[in-house]
């Protein structure tokens, strides 16, 4: 699979992941001038910003190479406009989670996702 389509891929599998264990996809890739936020949900009172990563599998091993502290700050920038426009969610909690999917292109078979709740804050 190319890098173009395993992006894409790879977030359709975490969006039906979520569903499938509770979660409510609210919107998947959000955008705005400032970022990207692959996928919202919510699940129990909490409005949770996800961005997925689809790596092979021998290549989880930082949350900072994972997610660099740029990434993290346009992603919070992202949040905080989708709450300045969507108020509704205002008085949720609201958490930053990591969905990373193990990848190896020479199976077929699905790997469990890791979830990293909480995986970076904010004050928003």
């Amino acid at each position: 699979m190319t890098e173009e389509r395993l992006g894409p891929a790879g977030e359709a599998f975490a969006a039906k992941w979520l569903e499938r264990n509770g979660y409510s996809v609210i919107a998947r890739n959000w955008r705005t001038r400032t970022g990207e936020i692959d996928i919202i949900a919510e699940k129990n009172e909490t409005l949770i910003f996800f961005e997925v990563k689809t790596l092979p599998h021998t290549a989880f091993t930082d949350l900072d190479i994972i997610v660099g502290n740029r990434k993290q700050e346009r992603i919070c920038k992202t949040a905080k406009y989708f709450l300045l426009t969507h108020r509704k969610y205002n008085k949720m909690h609201i958490r930053f989670d990591v969905l990373v999917l193990p990848f190896d292109p020479r199976t077929t078979e699905e790997a469990e996702p890791v979830h990293l709740e909480n995986a970076f804050e904010d004050y928003i």
